[in-house]
């Protein structure tokens, strides 16, 4: 899921000749989180196929489909663009990299029912964010960010000596996409959201698209193997991995920032009522104290936000 600032508390409702844009917007935010947020229940429908396998499928029909809207849409020029310039390149290629990582761990985690791991790791990401600004770009932190970090820190812990284990894969999740986000920030807003994931599908294909012909040699893969709704499931994979992410192009546009950070917690907080309600995995004591000290750590991040918002207005 894509990076977004320091949500703010309250969604402000104005009259003004772009309410409907506005709302749209907003739909289209919560539409997509609402997508991602219920992707533990989607993953399992593609089953015998493995986490690589289906990661695969993943990436060529993801790009399948991505080149299809470039045509429709008459925005071929942005994928020419990006993949013209080395420093651009170079950049979608190593965020290519730690996106296929971040679904390879997310899908494995989903298929050995750790959805409760992965939804950790969504709620732990924009702590890892906060922290990479200070170790990467160098920027100071103020009192309650530290303390957030803190309580996060605390909080790995927690579940580390209750569960008897790291949570490596809510710590991968985390990582894996804070450091995207900071390499998309590097990429700036030269590249858009559709012609960035194609150009990072690109990236991936050769590999993907190997890998599965060698399945297919094999006699190993399952796309030909299971009828032909599950081909048509694993298909459908790339339309899954598409939608939510044009709709979250949508509402970036066309509502404020501070609303669409508060509305990426719909995410892991749907991962999380689907790990515990619908799929029954435990929750002892330390699981749940862990989490506790993450929604802390979260909560003095948007107070801190907030706080700093309120200032700067005051100065003007």
């Amino acid at each position: 899921m894509p990076r977004t600032p320091d949500p703010l508390p309250t969604v402000s409702v104005d009259a003004s000749p772009h309410a409907d844009a506005a709302r749209g917007g907003l739909a289209a935010g919560v539409a997509a989180y609402v997508l991602w947020g219920v992707l533990p229940l989607y993953f399992p429908l593609l089953e015998p196929a493995g986490a690589v396998e289906i990661i695969a499928n993943r990436v060529v029909w993801s790009l399948v489909f991505c080149v299809l809207l470039l045509l429709v849409t008459r925005t071929w020029s942005g994928l020419v663009a990006a993949l013209r310039d080395r420093r651009t390149l170079g950049l979608l290629s190593a965020a290519a990299v730690l996106l296929a990582v971040n679904w390879l761990v997310f899908v494995f985690g989903i298929l050995t029912d750790r959805v409760v791991d992965a939804a950790l790791g969504y709620f732990i990401n924009p702590l890892v964010t906060v922290g990479l600004a200070v170790l990467v770009l160098r920027e100071r932190l103020r009192p309650l960010q530290w303390v957030a970090l803190g309580s996060g820190a605390l909080a790995v812990v927690v579940i580390t000596a209750g569960y008897g284990q790291l949570p490596w894969i809510a710590l991968s999740l985390a990582f894996s996409f804070g450091f995207y986000g900071l390499i998309k920030n590097r990429v700036g807003r030269s590249v858009g959201a559709l012609p960035g994931l194609a150009a990072e599908t690109l990236v991936l294909a050769p590999l993907a698209l190997g890998y599965l012909v060698v399945l297919g040699v094999t006699g190993t893969g399952t796309f030909a193997a299971y009828g032909a709704w599950h081909a048509v499931a694993l298909v459908s994979s790339g339309i899954v991995t598409a939608i939510p992410l044009l709709l979250f192009n949508t509402a970036a546009r066309r509502i404020p920032l501070s609303v669409l950070g508060l509305l990426q917690y719909l995410a892991p907080v749907l991962q999380l009522v689907i790990g515990v309600v619908v799929l029954h995995e435990q929750m002892p004591v330390a699981r749940w104290w862990g989490f506790a000290l993450v929604w802390v750590a979260l909560v003095l991040l948007g107070v801190d936000g907030v706080r700093t918002r309120l200032h700067v207005r005051a100065a003007r």
